[in-house]
């Protein structure tokens, strides 16, 4: 027997915190009655529905998307606008990204429909690196980017430590760019860092995930993660939560 919520999430419906979310909803039904309590667990004979639909779970799916700016890190947009799933051409799977980059935030993310993987991927104890390059308005000196790297007071708490340096600069331009290296997920992060220390954001991207890099991959292009990346990833993750 399985918790009701893994189970929605292997089916590749959501990640396993967003089952959790449906599931308190209301519109989760196993055996036509509806399920509204957290730690339920069924077997595979059981038969579970969301929103009427009924669940088949599908084999597990991994891409790396170079995303683009101008496209939205989700599943779906009510207003149409183009999603990175939209990207993804010809897969059948129901896939989600795995955290998010910015709408005007360019550069590598995650997509899979195994929910398992992208929660343990998602997990603040993980603490997997993500790299970002940023070009900014000015030129930081040694302090700002010390200041980068011992964490920043922001408005919802002084981030973790970071790795930082001075890429290169453009003196005619009054503009740097600088390598970003964290662990956490906040929204606009790292915007919200350079700006603290006086640096408005004029373009970022972020070019690694782990040990994952773009590795020659253009703006909107993709491919499957290879199996032992997959491994990787879970080992990483294993490994953090032991």
């Amino acid at each position: 027997m399985e918790r009701l919520q893994k189970v929605i999430a292997h089916a590749g419906i959501a990640s396993r915190r967003k089952a959790e979310e449906l599931i308190l909803q209301g519109v989760v039904t196993v055996n036509g009655e509806v399920v509204k309590t957290l730690g339920v667990k069924v077997t595979p004979k059981d038969r579970i529905e969301v929103n009427g639909v009924p669940i088949e779970k599908e084999e597990p799916v991994y891409y790396v998307l170079h995303k683009p700016v101008g496209v939205l890190s989700s599943s779906g947009d009510d207003r149409g606008r183009t999603t990175v799933v939209d990207l993804i051409e010809g897969e059948k799977a129901r896939l989600f990204p795995v955290g998010r980059l910015d709408y005007d935030t360019s550069g590598l993310i995650i997509l899979t429909n195994d929910g398992d993987f992208s929660h343990i991927l998602m997990h603040p104890s993980h603490e997997v690196e993500k790299t970002y390059v940023a070009k900014v308005e000015g030129i930081p000196n040694r302090h700002k980017i010390k200041q980068l790297e011992e964490g920043i007071e922001l408005e919802d708490g002084v981030t973790s430590k970071a790795k930082a340096k001075l890429r290169s600069v453009d003196k005619k331009n009054k503009t740097a760019m600088v390598e970003l290296i964290i662990h956490e997920g906040r929204n606009r992060q790292v915007r919200r860092m350079f700006e603290a220390i006086g640096h408005r954001v004029k373009r970022l991207k972020r070019v690694g995930y782990s040990f994952l890099i773009l590795d020659g991959l253009a703006s909107g292009e993709y491919r499957r993660l290879r199996p032992y990346e997959v491994k990787k990833l879970k080992q990483l993750a294993v490994t953090k939560f032991s």
